[in-house]
């Protein structure tokens, strides 16, 4: 019996929410045309302030100097001669030959003190894409290391691997396999 009077309770309180929640809508009000009445039109908003299109237009401009800047320091750190390195097939030693230029571009790298290094690895086609990925990382690390060794520090210079996937030379004959054998210098 107690189930009951809750039960009724609840159904209750549940058709008088009902009724009040109904009672409180919003009710639209029903003018007649004869009874409308014209208000003057409020003044139109100023127009929103100039400065916005201004500073677009200043942060573009800047945005291009930047680039331009960026273009002339990377043009003329790309006319300094930084040769790249090549490597044997499936080796990441430094050959003598490396290690020469190697000595010249520490030389380069001694006089642009500011530019960070970036130490590109990469192989030629042949092989998987992960293991040339491994072998181009091998190479990049072991041209870091030689320039480490020359002075270089550490902390301005970052290797990266692109493995088979930017070849120098994309033909599938020993001598572009030898060109795409590379570590490969950029300075920042």
């Amino acid at each position: 019996m107690k189930k009951y009077f809750t039960l009724m309770g609840l159904l209750v309180v549940f058709a008088l929410s009902l009724v009040v929640f109904s009672g409180c809508a919003e009710k639209q009000a029903v003018v007649k045309d004869e009874a409308v009445q014209t208000q003057p039109a409020a003044p139109a908003p100023a127009p929103a302030p100039a400065p916005a299109v201004d500073d677009e237009a200043a942060r573009k401009a800047k945005e291009q100097a930047a680039k331009e800047r960026a273009a002339k320091n990377a043009a003329a750190l790309n006319a300094l001669n930084i040769q790249n390195i090549y490597f044997d097939y499936d080796k990441s030693s430094i050959r003598p030959d490396a290690r020469e230029i190697l000595k010249a571009n520490s030389e380069i790298f001694m006089k642009n003190k500011d530019a960070k290094i970036v130490v590109e690895g990469y192989c030629d086609e042949r092989g998987t894409a992960e293991y040339n990925m491994a072998l181009g990382e091998r190479r990049a690390q072991e041209a870091k290391q030689y320039l480490i060794n020359l002075g270089i520090d550490a902390a301005r210079m970052e290797t990266i691997s692109y493995g088979e996937e930017k070849p120098l030379d994309t033909r599938s004959i020993e001598e572009a396999w030898a060109q795409n054998r590379r570590v490969q210098f950029l300075l920042k």
